[in-house]
């Protein structure tokens, strides 16, 4: 497993400069980590290069029409770049959505699989990935220009196999309660976890490797005019947080997803071995659209107003009126101070979300019903549960997370770093 290293402070001597190119491999959503990586980037003058996944029809993988293009500001390039096999048909048409759709609810977990067809298909979703990969690249190289150093951010997550069988089991997974429950490692065990686990290699990890060989000629290119690469890539491994009045790691689980992002980091570290400039960044949990099944992942970002308070008094105030504001008459942020502090000395999250060298871990019924109460609690205080304190904090957390990890990835000293609480409160502004 990577050791802890932390971020903590800004790199002020080794930085990017005006007109130097961040490159989004992959698509840029809303409320996502990657907008303020490209708000910082902004600020800098750096030119932006987005990219996407493109869009399905009838199961054919397209680019973006005129219509969608339009939307899109500043360059773009638009070649699809979905990754997974989920897709992806084998020799006789198969493919693994194909496997799926005819397994019951009430079934799930007798259902087998034929993993020497899905395995077919997986090769046949990384052939599509990797050429579709070159045109891109052929694409990007005509952004080169004499001096110019460029940052490629792999934005790739996620994975799930679109099929009707799997959001209802993975919804029990991390919100059942009662007899709604599932047992993380049941499911992660079964012939559709063992999927979904494959394809989340594909999805998160393993393009990172596609994009770094498959650039290895651009590098070359870059260098001799006169530039530099480096890679980054957005990973989650837990957090460090305030606790008990300390800074201490933490993490949400079940993460099914961790063993993944391990993946990625590992990836990391065998280019950065091979003197490539590139890091992971383990970045602070946040509620996006995206993660909003992982009830309970927000519950880590109240306590970034106590780091506020330490590192940044004068944005604390603001940032703590901007909730305070959301809560229903009576309520305060001490009382859900006090909820958070409960909750972390419960022994079952102590157990659960508390040891770093246990990483990633299956959920059990109690640490899940404890999580669930305590998500369910704090959002209760609130005067409309669409408009959470969580979405005020998310805002720091990835502003913060662009600045440093702008400053950081030049010339990373290590493949794998983790922002905490600390750094997002000091260097928000």
């Amino acid at each position: 497993m990577t050791p802890l290293n932390p971020l903590r402070k800004l790199d002020t001597e080794n930085t990017w400069k005006k007109n130097d190119a961040l490159v989004l491999f992959g698509e840029l959503f809303q409320r996502g980590y990657a907008n303020g990586l490209v708000e910082e980037a902004e600020k800098r003058q750096m030119q932006i290069i987005k990219g996407t996944v493109g869009r399905r029809e009838k199961d054919e993988l397209r680019p973006l029409n005129a219509e969608e293009l339009a939307a899109v500001s500043g360059p773009i390039i638009n070649v699809p770049l979905e990754a997974g096999f989920d897709m992806d048909k084998n020799s006789k048409g198969i493919s693994p959505i194909d496997m799926l759709k005819d397994i019951k609810l009430s079934a799930w977990e007798e259902a087998k699989l034929d993993f020497h067809t899905i395995e077919e298909c997986r090769k046949n979703g990384v052939a599509r990935f990797k050429k579709q990969l070159a045109a891109y690249v052929a694409e990007l190289e005509k952004y080169i220009v004499p001096g110019r150093s460029f940052l490629l951010a792999h934005l790739m997550a996620g994975g799930v196999p679109r099929a009707k069988i799997i959001m209802p089991l993975m919804n029990r997974v991390f919100k059942g309660t009662g007899d709604r429950y599932l047992e993380s490692e049941k499911f992660w065990n079964s012939d559709l976890g063992k999927l979904c686990q494959l394809n989340f290699i594909e999805v998160t990890a393993e393009t990172f490797r596609h994009f770094i060989e498959a650039t290895s000629g651009f590098r070359e290119k870059v260098k001799q005019a006169g530039g530099q690469v480096s890679y980054l890539a957005y990973g989650y491994h837990g957090t460090e947080i305030v606790i008990e009045g300390q800074l201490k790691w933490q993490t949400y689980t079940p993460y099914l997803q961790g063993w993944a992002k391990m993946k990625l980091e590992d990836i990391s570290k065998t280019f950065m071995d091979q003197g490539l400039s590139s890091c992971v960044y383990n970045c602070p949990e946040i509620l996006t659209n995206s993660s909003s099944i992982f009830q309970g992942v927000e519950v880590s970002l109240y306590p970034l107003l106590q780091s506020l308070e330490k590192e940044n008094p004068t944005v604390a105030k603001h940032i703590s009126d901007q909730c305070q504001a959301l809560l229903k008459s009576g309520k305060t942020m001490a009382d859900v101070f006090q909820i958070i502090k409960t909750y972390y000395a419960k022994p079952e999250i102590i157990a659960m979300n508390r040891e770093f060298a246990r990483w990633p871990m299956q959920s059990t019924r109690t640490q899940m019903e404890v999580m669930l109460k305590c998500s369910d609690d704090v959002i209760d205080m609130h005067e409309n549960p669409k408009n959470l304190i969580t979405s005020v904090l998310s805002e720091v957390v990835f502003k913060s997370c662009g600045r440093l990890m702008l400053n950081d990835c030049f010339k990373p000293s290590v493949s794998t770093r983790w922002i905490g609480h600390d750094a997002v409160a000091k260097y928000y502004h």
